[in-house]
């Protein structure tokens, strides 16, 4: 059984740097600010948004999915 507070996590903003999706954690926050990402089709303004295995999150015309195994 697998519960949300113990499945792998990561936040929006370390997920944009992990994918070289932006080259600073400043970029990312400005980003996200910016109303500029999307996760799941929803913008998401909160840098901290913790993102599960699955998700999608979009910025620049990029589509990223979640894969934390």
């Amino acid at each position: 059984m697998s519960s949300e507070s113990s499945a792998k996590t990561i936040k929006l903003d370390q997920f944009l740097k992990w994918v070289n999706a932006v080259p600073t954690g400043g970029e990312a926050k400005v980003l996200i600010q910016i109303g500029e990402v999307s996760v799941n089709g929803e913008v998401e303004t909160r840098r901290g948004r913790k993102l599960f295995e699955g998700d999608r999150v979009s910025v620049a015309g990029e589509e990223f999915i979640v894969n934390l195994t």
